[in-house]
């Protein structure tokens, strides 16, 4: 941008974040994918008015009310059908489906399928924490065999959804995955799916400090990732650096 007098001038910074308290219990993932998704929107250069977040319901689908943009806090399950419904009418927005593992995998199991197999024009953030986080901790669709939680209290007999199966089941167009404990590589992982032509989905993985501390454990502590840890990038072979045995690993 120039003035008449030819000097330049920065364009303005667009502030995402809205004026309301969130509330997320302290220490949970979410707080890190909701900064990076606010920063990735910053630096796009995309406006406010052009950029739509629609929720179902569950701890993630709080999500719009901390973005500074329109958005719908909508009922269990049926995000999908009205991100559909948007994007069929105003092909020009940035819309984004923020869903949890239950809304998105129980209740909302028939939509998302449905969603991915006709691949609308969607950016689909997919909290997966294995747990029903707003209803205090019982199991979710993806939450591990002998599970315990406040409803398996002799550990879940189910065998978990694989979302990112699922995805490529339906024939999905984008599947990627990454964890609150990485933000520079959930920010990677988000400008990509949203400069996707299609239903991208990024499964990202946040820690309920509540209810299960213990689940990225491995993960957090620097001497154990490079062993618990591996990137995997489309067309590219996985880096054997990356993969290093235990005890090796236990030494950086």
């Amino acid at each position: 941008m120039s003035t008449t007098n030819g000097t330049i001038i920065a364009p303005e910074k667009i502030d995402f974040s809205s004026d309301q308290e969130i509330r997320w219990c302290p220490g949970c993932g979410d707080y890190s994918i909701l900064k990076q998704v606010q920063t990735l929107l910053e630096q796009s250069g995309k406006k406010k008015e052009d950029v739509v977040f629609i929720s179902g319901i569950g701890c993630s689908s709080r999500f719009p009310y901390y973005m500074d943009t329109y958005g719908l806090h909508s009922i269990h399950g049926r995000a999908p059908a009205l991100v559909s419904g948007l994007r069929s009418v105003r092909p020009e927005l940035s819309v984004w489906m923020i869903t949890g593992d239950g809304d998105a995998l129980s209740i909302g199991g028939n939509h998302i399928i449905h969603l991915l197999r006709r691949n609308v024009d969607v950016n689909v953030l997919l909290f997966n924490n294995e747990i029903y986080g707003l209803t205090k901790g019982q199991y979710s669709p993806t939450s591990p065999e002998g599970a315990v939680t406040r409803s398996t209290p002799m550990g879940s007999t189910d065998h978990p959804f694989n979302p990112l199966a699922l995805v490529k089941g339906a024939d999905g167009t984008f599947i990627a995955r990454s964890m609150d404990r990485d933000p520079k590589h959930m920010r990677e992982v988000l400008t990509r799916a949203d400069a996707h032509r299609g239903t991208s989905l990024a499964r990202d993985l946040p820690e309920l400090q509540r209810v299960q501390r213990w689940r990225f454990r491995g993960l957090h502590r620097e001497s154990e990732q490079a062993y618990e840890h591996t990137f995997c990038r489309a067309g590219q072979s996985r880096s054997p650096s990356r993969v290093v045995p235990r005890a090796s690993a236990s030494k950086r």
